[in-house]
């Protein structure tokens, strides 16, 4: 099952796992591959929420940008390619914190606030940020890295509250989970929906689920032959290696571990597996050229959805609330229900990163706004093949509600302005040309009704109303 899979629940707090991709032969280390998960909650006031969208970011333009590159906050770092300039892979906010990780392994704090680089996350010289995390339950910051010292080989957590952290001390912090050997290929989970931590010691073959919100060992897994684990609120779904003609399957409470469920699920014969999926009392089953099949784990039935009708997608999108998913496929985004229909499809909605790069999806906490990177409709040539959009699309109708675009991201005067204001008009229409190009990572701040944007130059840039 080598695809890539995002089960998220849309809520500025992300949960991910972490796993080791070893770096690059030049040294450069490449994001983690990562299920994120944002906690949500259905809002009654939807309705409101949407015909209120147009208002709240037709306005939106380029009022801030951020270089993730400080030469001298890198000079105390010792690896040369820490050092080079690099895109920005993640963008979380936190209070008054804005916090940045690059795709070569630094992670960057800025004050909103006093609008400066507060400091390096990066807390040892040789020190390789893969992912962070913010962990709501006590207002800190989990940064998961690898260090050169061991050949990039263990993942070491770290967790920093944000108080420290506005005062310049990210090494005020301390070292999680020191007792785990989470050597490659082990990995660490942080799931933010049932507030659970979950790591994979690959040495033993051993999980363990601590709490999140004080680090506390609930249980050990000591299953074997387990090929992967799903979580989902409330359980966990446990995947054994296949038999020929069927996959042995566990469901476990997430609390204590207790087994709820023991079953096999049947597979056609010789056919490759291409996913399955846990989405409360619903399993997601896909084999090569068939159909999908959805089964309720509780009453066993089945309903089917022709492979026609239903193609294998690179990623999924969960929302737990709406007991709905998204699904993600050669740059385009459909809705789905449980009963295998089709509930929406996108307009002018083709992701400018066809593989579906989550850190360039955002989903607001009511589930009804997507906002994502897009190839604009344009009959400039240059701009459509350098420049996209940051596109706000309704979840449930599909219906785009807002854009931000070179033309219209930036405040146009009329006619009369003077010389030096034209001047200054057109200084910022390229700066906004420059922060829509090649955008990496997309985050929106719901209290603040900001968008932050990264690029590939290391920058981030700030929209608002």
């Amino acid at each position: 099952m080598d695809r890539r899979m995002f089960s998220v629940t849309p809520r500025p707090c992300r949960g991910r796992r972490i796993s080791f991709k070893l770096p690059r032969s030049n040294g450069m280390v490449n994001c983690v591959k990562k299920l994120m998960r944002r906690e949500i909650s259905a809002k009654r006031d939807r309705a409101f929420t949407s015909t209120n969208a147009h208002q709240r970011f037709r306005n939106m333009h380029l009022v801030e940008e951020y270089d993730a590159h400080d030469p001298k906050a890198l000079a105390s770092l010792e690896l040369p390619f820490l050092k080079l300039r690099s895109k920005v892979m993640e963008i979380v906010a936190a209070q008054d914190i804005l916090f940045s990780l690059t795709h070569s392994g630094v992670c960057t704090a800025f004050n909103r606030e006093t609008k400066t680089m507060i400091c390096l996350l990066n807390v040892g010289s040789d020190e390789v940020v893969r992912s962070m995390f913010y962990n709501k339950n006590n207002d800190s910051i989990i940064t998961v890295s690898v260090n050169a010292s061991d050949k990039f080989t263990t993942l070491r957590c770290r967790s920093t509250r944000t108080e420290y952290i506005k005062r310049g001390q990210p090494d005020a912090g301390f070292p999680l989970f020191e007792s785990e050997s989470l050597k490659y290929p082990g990995f660490v989970e942080f799931d933010d929906v049932n507030g659970k931590v979950l790591t994979y010691a690959a040495q033993d073959s051993i999980y363990k689920v601590f709490d999140l919100k004080n680090y506390t060992l609930l249980y050990t897994i000591t299953e074997k032959n387990v090929q992967e684990i799903k979580i989902s609120p409330g359980i966990m779904l446990l995947i054994f290696n296949r038999a020929s003609s069927h996959v042995p399957l566990k469901i476990l409470s997430i609390e204590d571990g207790t087994v709820l469920r023991d079953f096999n699920h049947l597979l056609h014969r010789n056919k490759k597996l291409d996913f399955i999926e846990q989405f409360n009392e619903k399993l997601l089953v896909k084999q090569e050229n068939e159909n999908l099949q959805i089964r309720d784990v509780q009453s066993f039935e089945q309903i089917e959805v022709s492979k026609s009708k239903f193609t294998t997608p690179s990623a999924f999108i969960f929302l737990y609330e709406n007991q709905m998913f998204l699904t993600f496929k050669d740059g385009t985004v459909s809705v789905w229900n449980f009963h295998g229909e089709l509930v929406t499809s996108f307009d002018d909605h083709l992701l400018w990163h066809p593989d579906c790069n989550t850190n360039n999806i955002y989903i607001t906490s009511g589930q009804d706004l997507i906002f994502s990177y897009c190839k604009t409709n344009t009959d400039d040539i240059w701009m459509e093949k350098k420049v996209g959009s940051i596109n706000i699309s309704n979840i449930l109708t599909g219906k785009c509600m807002a854009k931000i675009t070179v033309d219209s991201a930036f405040r146009k005067d009329d006619d009369e302005l003077s010389l030096g204001k034209r001047k200054r008009s057109s200084d910022l229409r390229s700066k906004c040309r420059e922060a829509l190009e090649d955008v990496t990572a997309l985050f929106y701040d719901e209290y603040r009704n900001e968008i932050y944007s990264g690029n590939h130059h290391g920058m981030i840039h700030v929209w608002s109303n």
